[in-house]
């Protein structure tokens, strides 16, 4: 005989276990990061396209192009960088309805000496894309663009010719330039073709003494600076643009730690503003 208790049914309790969620990682973050990136972009070319004139914004896209000296339709000029200049004073930016005070239409009256100056900037940095090869439309070999530094300055367009290790520019001891010189002096000819600033030439030596009698490192880097203004005047650089020819001896380094070095040995070609340099705010 079965038990009293036997045929109970045993009491079976299930409890589901929660658990916590994990650590959700940082995801999130990136793509927020993204969307903030995004919409900052977004409002910066919002306030881009209204700040500028139709004829600034196609400079700046040139600027950025790769066509920048072959761009007919779109630079605002008939030149070879086919830009515009301070010549060109049809491409007035009161055409524009931007949020530059300066040229707007319906704010202050113009500064044409600030407008002179953006239109000299823009044909600078032009040529500065094109001697570095960012246009990709350079016609000098990239062996040769080693012997080149070029910068904007408030003097103006600074192009620089130095010596590397290797061949010299000039012939040693000697104002004769090499072949490496002429053919760099072709492209300094090619930019005084498309710019109509006026040049200054100076001659920089280093500071290994010369070895000639009542001949020295001042008279040598003169007579450079006199033979590339010779060579450009012969291709066809007009006389009157020439301000002023100079130079240096070894006064001026270009590496100051090294004065015997070849870099030290170098002619620089500025093409000078036609504007002055803006005024500079200086705190009592």
């Amino acid at each position: 005989m079965a038990g009293k208790g036997d045929n109970l049914r045993p009491i079976i309790k299930r409890r589901k276990k929660v658990e916590a969620a994990g650590h959700h990682g940082g995801a999130w973050k990136v793509a927020y990061a993204d969307f903030v990136t995004a919409m900052m972009a977004f409002f910066l070319l919002m306030w881009l396209l209204n700040a500028t004139t139709e004829e600034q914004r196609k400079g700046i896209a040139d600027y950025f192009s790769p066509s920048i000296p072959v761009a007919k339709i779109s630079g605002g000029g008939d030149g070879l960088f086919e830009g515009a200049t301070i010549k060109t004073d049809d491409l007035r930016t009161e055409e524009g309805i931007g949020a530059l005070e300066p040229f707007r239409s319906d704010g202050p009256a113009r500064n044409d000496e600030d407008e002179a100056r953006m239109q000299e900037d823009l044909a600078f940095a032009r040529v500065e894309s094109l001697l570095k090869g960012d246009s990709g439309e350079s016609t000098a070999a990239d062996p040769l663009l080693q012997h080149v530094t070029v910068r904007i300055t408030d003097e103006g367009l600074v192009i620089e010719l130095f010596d590397r290790e290797g061949p010299p520019l000039f012939a040693a001891g000697s104002a004769r330039p090499s072949e490496k010189l002429l053919a760099l002096l072709d492209l300094v000819a090619m930019v005084a073709g498309m710019l109509e600033n006026a040049i200054a030439i100076e001659g920089h030596t280093d500071a290994l003494p010369f070895a000639g009698d009542g001949y020295d490192n001042w008279d040598l880097s003169a007579d450079r600076a006199l033979a590339v203004r010779r060579i450009l005047a012969a291709q066809g650089v007009p006389e009157d643009r020439f301000r002023r020819v100079t130079g240096k001896g070894s006064a001026e380094p270009a590496i100051a730690e090294d004065p015997y070095a070849p870099q030290n040995r170098r002619i620089i070609v500025t093409f000078l503003r036609k504007t002055r340099p803006p005024a500079r705010f200086t705190p009592r």
